[in-house]
């Protein structure tokens, strides 16, 4: 008897609303909150995976800031300048995930998006080799609509 190959791994069916409403678009506007209650919101890579939502930024932008202060977020599809929203927006809540997590990240947003990821992690190797960091360290992030 012969052992059939090992089929790749399939992305999990979204299992939430927002997940499900999501799992299409390639941009998602997250809106953090200023102390104030001020929202800022700014347009992400994202991927999904088990009903939440996985992104990556910059470790010292504002919004890693005002996630630390208060994970209270909202998601709402977007074009890649969150300019055109698209769709009803979700409250949710964001943590930042430990570092040992990025490789999985990367992973879900490599499957999604490819070639443009792929190009953009070729970048950011070129830029380090010439002594320069694009967007800095990274931040990763969970978030859990409501």
């Amino acid at each position: 008897m012969t052992a059939t190959p090992a089929t790749p791994a399939t992305p999990a069916a979204p299992t939430t609303d927002a997940a499900r409403a999501l799992a299409t678009e390639q941009y998602i506007a997250l809106t953090t909150f200023r102390r104030d209650g001020r929202a800022v919101p700014t347009p992400l890579w994202f991927a999904i995976e088990g009903g939440k939502l996985y992104a990556y930024t910059g470790a010292a932008s504002g919004k890693v800031k005002r996630i630390r202060n208060s994970g209270r977020v909202t998601v709402v599809a977007c074009d890649q300048r969150g300019k055109k929203l698209k769709g009803p927006t979700y409250e949710a809540t964001a943590r930042l995930l430990p570092a040992s997590e990025g490789p999985r990240v990367d992973a879900l947003l490599r499957r999604k998006y490819g070639f443009q990821k792929r190009l953009f992690e070729f970048m950011e190797t070129v830029a380090r080799r010439f002594g320069k960091q694009l967007g800095g360290e990274r931040a990763y992030i969970e978030i859990t609509p409501a």
